[in-house]
């Protein structure tokens, strides 16, 4: 039988982790210097302290645009498509892709193995944005509704290379490196901003983003990316069934792209072009389990 199908987001995981919420200004096109730099950002997520990660994550930054690459294991009997990697010697697996697209004001999220496509346009998340402030600020539950914010100044600590942020039975902790130009610093906080809102979208009921907006707003002012970010949340305080109670993503930066990461990249533009269009409902749904 085959595993069900993780959301668009799921197979994105890191985003959990690494985004931010979309704000006025977000999705301005990229600047001149911007669409000139490429970069790699390899990430790992691990839940509840254990040794192994849960999911890695490839994103890929080249002129402006950054596409994000899912490499997942698969069961036995799967359905599969593999791609060279550009750091081994063998192959792997390919999952969804989620290409980031400011200029166009769009995210494109591709299912490689259904052949499907769905597009989000930038006014769409910005709405998401407002209705999930308003909740959230209305929530009887004191952790949620911190979480609309719109201030935490109280409970942040900040270091050259650490931000924390403590909240209702909550802690983030955020290190981060240099950049190697703040146009590289800008392009990651767009797709930061990007990713955790189309999570709320895609899988609703997690936590508010907008917490991470106020470190990530820092991190990106300092010319810096984060490395690692804990997310901690005391188990007495479940404003979500399901989720875990510490997460942690660790990003490895590296300031170019590799051989094999353009060949992904000529990849990922041939499946945008050749996927069928469907609704967000349709490329989000699990497909029926095949009749036995």
């Amino acid at each position: 039988m085959n595993r069900p199908r993780q959301s668009a987001l799921d197979t994105v995981a890191h985003i959990v982790l690494s985004g931010i919420v979309v704000f006025a200004g977000a999705w301005a096109g990229a600047s001149a210097a911007e669409e000139g730099s490429s970069f790699r950002v390899e990430s790992e997520v691990f839940v509840n302290g254990a040794a192994e990660p849960v999911a890695r994550s490839l994103t890929l930054f080249r002129d402006g645009i950054a596409w994000d690459f899912l490499d997942v294991p698969v069961t036995a009997g799967e359905p599969r498509l593999t791609v060279p990697t550009a750091t081994t010697h063998g192959e792997v697996v390919l999952g969804e892709i989620v290409l980031h697209d400011p200029a166009r004001e769009r995210v494109v999220l591709i299912d490689p193995v259904r052949n499907v496509k769905t597009q989000i346009d930038a006014i769409r998340l910005d709405r998401l944005s407002a209705s999930l402030a308003s909740w959230a600020r209305k929530s009887d539950d004191r952790l949620v509704r911190w979480a609309g914010g719109p201030d935490f100044g109280e409970g942040m600590k900040e270091s050259d290379e650490r931000i924390e942020l403590v909240g209702p039975r909550v802690r983030y902790a955020v290190d981060f490196g240099d950049a190697p130009t703040p146009e590289a610093a800008g392009a990651y906080r767009r797709f930061a901003d990007t990713a955790i809102l189309l999570k709320a979208m895609v899988r609703p009921g997690g936590l508010p983003p907008f917490p991470r907006l106020a470190i990530n707003r820092r991190v990106a002012a300092a010319g810096g990316i984060p490395t690692a970010v804990a997310l901690e949340i005391d188990s007495r305080a479940a404003p979500v069934a399901g989720r875990a109670d510490n997460l942690r993503c660790v990003h490895k930066f590296h300031p170019r792209l590799l051989s094999g990461d353009l060949s992904r990249i000529e990849e990922a533009e041939s499946r945008v072009a050749v996927a069928t269009p469907v609704e967000l409902a349709v490329f989000v749904a699990v497909p029926p389990a095949p009749a036995h």
